[in-house]
């Protein structure tokens, strides 16, 4: 016999609280991404593509001036010949104009980078 039909009341059973499965509730975007989870990764693998493409732009920018200056000197022989205070124009634009592009590239890629990752961090901050 139990207690409970010998006059004894029933044993004492300590309920807690549970959270609910990861399924059942809402989680900010911030804890999908620090989780690792499949919508965490979407959003980093999306933030890691947009950044892909802004270095393959800058690669192709900065490419084709290298690339440009050597193609002309080779397909137009006179542009190769013109010289500017006594120096020729090639030697020039690729040993003193190249510079500056370089470090207006690095600058434009260093903000348009982090303007991605401040896009990328207001829409995990607001998820």
């Amino acid at each position: 016999m139990s207690g409970a039909q010998r006059g004894q009341p029933p044993a004492r059973v300590r309920v807690t609280r549970t959270r609910r499965a990861a399924t059942d509730r809402h989680r900010p975007l911030r804890e999908e991404v620090d989780a690792q989870s499949a919508l965490g990764t979407a959003y980093v693998v999306s933030l890691m593509r947009a950044q892909r493409r802004l270095s393959l732009r800058l690669v192709l920018a900065l490419g084709t001036l290298l690339l440009v200056a050597p193609l002309l000197v080779l397909l137009v022989p006179a542009a190769g010949r013109l010289t500017v205070l006594s120096v020729p124009l090639p030697w020039l634009v690729l040993g003193v104009l190249v510079y500056p592009a370089v470090i207006a590239a690095a600058a434009w890629f260093t903000r348009s980078s982090e303007r991605l990752e401040g896009d990328f961090a207001r829409v995990v901050d607001r998820g």
